[in-house]
This record gives structure tokens, sequence and C-alpha cells, in this order.
């Protein structure tokens, strides 16, 4: 058997970090995917709650904003709990084991700086492979 789940979204939602009374580190966001139009042209998006445990929850928090493109790369989990209404729900999640962050924040800078990769190294043309 096999549970593999891989989505591309933007983040619908800050995440929301918290801690369990152990200490371990949870978060959780949704993610909006984009479907593919349908036969009259139609786009559809799928929110999709994603809960992410441990380090990994840590870093999302830390570097993600609502708006962020990433790739998800986890689990779908299926769990059942009573709603306020006292009826029995399931919800769908996606608990994630990767999460690759496909652009930058608006606020970042240029990736690096070119006169902070240090110096020039010579090197003989001879020593080239072509």
């Amino acid at each position: 058997m096999l549970n593999r789940t891989f989505l591309i979204g933007r983040l619908a939602t800050d995440p929301e970090l918290q801690y369990t009374g152990s200490g371990v580190a949870r978060a959780f966001f949704v993610l909006a995917v984009d479907r593919k139009p349908d036969a009259e042209g139609k786009k559809g998006t799928d929110f999709i709650p994603v809960v992410l445990w441990r380090k990994l929850a840590e870093t999302c928090a830390a570097h993600l904003k609502k708006g962020r493109l990433v790739a998800v790369d986890g689990k779908l989990h299926s769990r059942d709990f009573q709603g306020k209404d006292g009826q029995r729900r399931r919800e769908l999640e996606v608990v994630a084991e990767d999460v690759r962050f496909l652009d930058r924040p608006p606020e970042a800078k240029e990736p690096f700086n070119l006169d902070e990769l240090g110096t020039e190294v010579p090197f003989d043309e001879d020593d080239l492979p072509f």
C-alpha cells in the first residue's frame, strides 16, 4: 500500500505554531491548490489543511507567510472528531514530511552579493577538461 501526497500551491493562511504539552512543535496552515480548468474553462481551488511537526514546523512558521508558493510532500491522514453540535465528523489533512519554498519572500534581497563571494582563484587553462 502507498500513501503519498505531493502538492504545489500558495499558503492561504499564515502558519500557526503551537507546542504540545511535552514540548513538541506542531504547525498548521491551509494550502490553496488550483485545479485544472473544467470543460467550460472554469477554474477552481482546493483548500487543503497541512500539519507539520518538530523542526519542520518551526522552520515553516519562522519563514513562511500567507501567499508564499510551496511544494508539500507528505501523507494524507483522516481524523475523526466530535463537532460543537455533537455530530461526529471526519477531516482529511496532509501531514507534511518535506516542504520546499518555491519563491522568495517579497521583502527578500538578491540571493547573494557578488562582492561577498570571495576572491578569484587563478587557474591554468591547461587544467580545463575541454
